[in-house]
């Protein structure tokens, strides 16, 4: 899945380094660690920064894979163009750790970045979230269960908050529950996904996203494929009315004939402008007082 991403949602925006513009990279950020191991994502900061961030989960079936920065750099180049800093985000990966995990760390990196916020030349309150798949179940967890962070934590990255402006969701799961014991019968026939859902039945709902929703919610865009067979468009259908019951800025994009993915027309022609546009209009006005979980 993370594959598939790779291939289709930026295809089109896959350009020479000698036609882009400057694009400052700070690869490998460190920002926690996990079993000694460090969790890490990687920089992108544009030559005109508008002030916003977009960080991009890198999840397909909550594994977490690192590419050459200058690759995703140029992946990259739509949000970049458009004066984001972009933040390449990697989680700790199945098959070693489950869902839990790695939406523990996909928390703490919000965290990270905002308490190092004016040294990336983004405003802390700014952060938009995108990902597809799995990365698409992280984001709407990120937009559902912010908090404020604990202010009396030893570790000055849990001392702040781990709320997002908004996110962008592609084809996301939004509810596991069940998965640990009996999952649908598409996801039985992929074998990699059983580790990342071999966690304990009781945390299913936890890690679900329709259990969260809640008003003070970060607004949601969801882009769907009407022919997506291993994430079933319900998923996100399922959700919507609990947006909109919540009153929770949000859009459902249906892309037709579309499947676990976006062909290269259906990017360009589709998901890539609506994606800017939910960005401009969440990330690039002023903030509202942040509503407090």
């Amino acid at each position: 899945m993370v594959r598939i991403l790779w291939l289709i949602l930026f295809t089109a925006c896959v350009l020479t380094a000698a036609a882009q513009a400057e694009v400052k990279i700070q690869p490998d950020v460190v920002y926690g660690h996990k079993d000694g191991m460090a969790l890490t994502f990687d920089v992108f900061t544009p030559e005109q920064p508008n002030g916003a961030g977009v960080l991009w989960l890198q999840s397909g079936g909550w594994y977490s894979g690192w590419r050459e920065p200058e690759q995703m750099a140029a992946a990259s180049r739509g949000f970049l163009d458009a004066g984001y800093t972009v933040f390449i985000v990697r989680h700790g990966s199945a098959p070693r750790f489950q869902v839990p995990d790695a939406i523990a760390d996909v928390q703490r990196c919000v965290r990270f970045i905002r308490l190092h916020a004016s040294d990336y030349g983004v405003f802390e309150d700014r952060l938009g979230v995108t990902g597809g798949s799995a990365g698409g179940h992280l984001t709407l967890m990120l937009a559902t269960t912010g908090d404020d962070g604990n202010p009396e934590a030893k570790d000055r990255v849990l001392q702040h908050s781990s709320r997002i402006r908004c996110g962008v969701a592609l084809y996301p799961p939004t509810d596991l529950r069940g998965w640990t014991t009996d999952p649908p019968e598409e996801i039985k026939k992929h074998a990699g996904l059983k580790p990342p859902l071999s966690f304990a039945a009781e945390l299913e709902a936890s890690v679900s996203p329709v259990v969260h929703v809640t008003s003070d919610d970060a607004p949601v865009m969801l882009i769907h494929g009407d022919k997506d067979v291993l994430v079933p468009i319900e998923h996100s259908r399922n959700i919507d009315p609990l947006l909109t019951e919540a009153k929770v800025p949000h859009e459902l994009i249906i892309v037709a004939g579309a499947g676990h993915g976006y062909s290269p027309e259906q990017n360009r022609d589709i998901v890539q402008p609506a994606m800017m546009r939910w960005f401009e209009t969440h990330l690039l006005t002023p903030a509202k007082p942040e509503k407090r979980r």
